[in-house]
């Protein structure tokens, strides 16, 4: 099942690129991506590296989207909920728990049998949440 709730999540955080972009600094959840084993030693130090915030939150998501960890958008989603000051931004993230998350999966997914079993764990999910 966390495969699944990872899934929905990496398609809102998809949806809430922009807002995260501008407002999460990705160098407060790197540590904690790494200890999760989200991130490795070598992505963790280029984040690092990069002087530009946003760039260093747009290089964060790329490595998410690419990471092997079946997990990483959920640690992501726990990361950013560490950060008091982002509650509103996890409010959003929570708010995509409706219609909108399975319109998005329906977009993106629904032409092939994975994305139709998707689709019908977003509807289980979305009704359990």
């Amino acid at each position: 099942m966390s495969a699944d709730r990872n899934s929905v999540l990496k398609l809102k955080f998809q949806a809430l690129h922009s807002a995260i972009v501008d407002n999460v600094n990705a160098t407060d959840v790197v540590d904690f991506l790494f200890h999760e084993r989200v991130l490795g030693k070598e992505d963790t130090r280029e984040l690092h590296l990069e002087k530009d915030p946003q760039q260093q939150c747009r290089d964060l998501l790329a490595l998410l989207h690419t990471s092997e960890n079946r997990q990483a958008f959920i640690h992501f989603y726990h990361a950013i909920k560490n950060e008091p000051h982002l509650q509103w931004l996890i409010d959003r993230i929570d708010e995509y728990r409706d219609q909108s998350v399975t319109t998005l999966v329906q977009q993106r997914y629904i032409n092939d049998k994975r994305g139709k079993e998707l689709f019908q764990q977003c509807v289980n999910l979305n009704k359990g949440l």
